[in-house]
């Protein structure tokens, strides 16, 4: 029979538990009073300190064993230490280790939980002192060891938001915290940084000429409130900004797989689909009229539309240099970075010229060249 079930009752289990009973039991109740998914309850950092400690101590067989024997307090204050009037010492006749500590006992003060030793006489000991780890660093590592492919169970599946901007990815991660019966954790949390998933953007050029907010579904890899590993869809309004260019980047924070030091980042880099009309050079767009070489040495005459949808009627009487073009001010791609402006509309001129001539035809063409 235990001494005390303090412990076992933080965790909803009974003092009879498997370790795997106790492992679910925290994981579910670690998650349920994590800070960062209860901002507005003050109650809450301290259950899930309290949820925490209980598994310190329960999860390692030594530990559940001494306090099963003796009790929390035992553990904390490192064992009674008898004044001269108290009599003998009530672990005189226990057995094992030096000083009448019990063999758990000592085993689990010899294993770096506190920092003490029996004094040599046998009649008394001194207080071991006993530290808790970080509730976050315990939190990770167990979801971690959990045989969960490495992934972080906080972000968004603690939803309510976590703050960012840093590599642990987790407030809870960066406070000091202190454990609910007055001792100080020595152990910060080390989480790597958070990772960043790149995915083209293919957009056509009527898209970036006008602007248009483009909704794309992605899928990602979550926890859900038991750990356990799931796959969701999310759907993203992606901002494409007038004159928006190729190569341009579009971030997402927070909002991919789960994985350790946080929730990924989603960056989209904006891919252009070929036009079959415009091509296009920075904020200018390029026209190209084809002609034959009978109307670039006599004349012709063209009807062109601009990607804005202005027509534009261009006509030449005389010969158009091959390679040679016209630009039209104000009528090509919005300038991104100067709302109301707009590049050129160039007209580029190609001349195909025949791929072969019949004798006569040379001819003719040295008497009129």
């Amino acid at each position: 029979m235990v001494k005390e079930t303090k412990l076992y009752e933080q965790l909803s289990v009974s003092p009879t538990a498997t370790q795997d009973e106790i492992r679910k039991a925290y994981r579910k109740a670690a998650l349920k009073w994590h800070p960062d998914k209860n901002k507005d309850n003050p109650e809450a950092s301290e259950k899930f300190k309290e949820c925490s400690q209980a598994y310190e101590i329960l999860s390692d067989p030594e530990k559940r064993k001494t306090y099963d024997q003796f009790g929390l307090e035992f553990i904390l204050r490192g064992g009674p230490v008898p004044t001269p009037d108290a009599g003998p010492n009530p672990f005189a006749s226990a057995g094992g280790a030096p000083g009448g500590v019990p063999d758990a006992f000592a085993s689990f003060f010899s294993s770096g939980a506190g920092g003490g030793a029996p004094n040599a006489g046998g009649s008394r000991f001194s207080s071991f002192g006993f530290s808790f780890s970080d509730p976050e660093f315990l939190f990770r590592n167990t979801f971690r060891d959990g045989g969960m492919g490495g992934g972080d169970p906080l972000e968004e599946m603690l939803r309510g938001g976590m703050p960012r901007g840093s590599p642990a990815g987790s407030s809870a991660g960066r406070r000091n915290m202190r454990g609910s019966f007055g001792e100080s954790a020595r152990t910060r949390a080390q989480t790597p940084e958070v990772t960043t998933v790149e995915r083209p953007l293919p957009v056509s050029l009527e898209d970036m000429y006008t602007g248009v907010t483009k909704k794309m579904k992605i899928k990602r890899k979550m926890f859900d409130d038991t750990g356990k590993r799931t796959t969701t869809d999310l759907v993203l309004e992606v901002p494409i900004k007038p004159g928006l260019k190729k190569g341009s980047r579009i971030k997402f924070t927070g909002v991919g797989d789960q994985e350790e030091g946080g929730q990924q980042d989603l960056v989209f880099i904006v891919e252009e689909k070929p036009h079959p009309l415009y091509t296009r050079q920075g904020d200018d767009l390029v026209f190209t009229i084809e002609l034959d070489l009978k109307e670039a040495l006599t004349g012709w005459k063209r009807n062109v539309t601009t990607i804005g949808g202005k027509t534009l009627s261009i006509e030449k009487a005389g010969p158009t240099q091959p390679g040679s073009s016209d630009s039209y001010p104000g009528l090509g791609m919005p300038v991104s970075k100067s709302p109301g402006k707009h590049g050129n509309f160039v007209v580029k001129y190609n001349v195909k010229f025949p791929a072969s001539l019949t004798p006569a035809q040379k001819q003719q063409l040295r008497e009129i060249l």
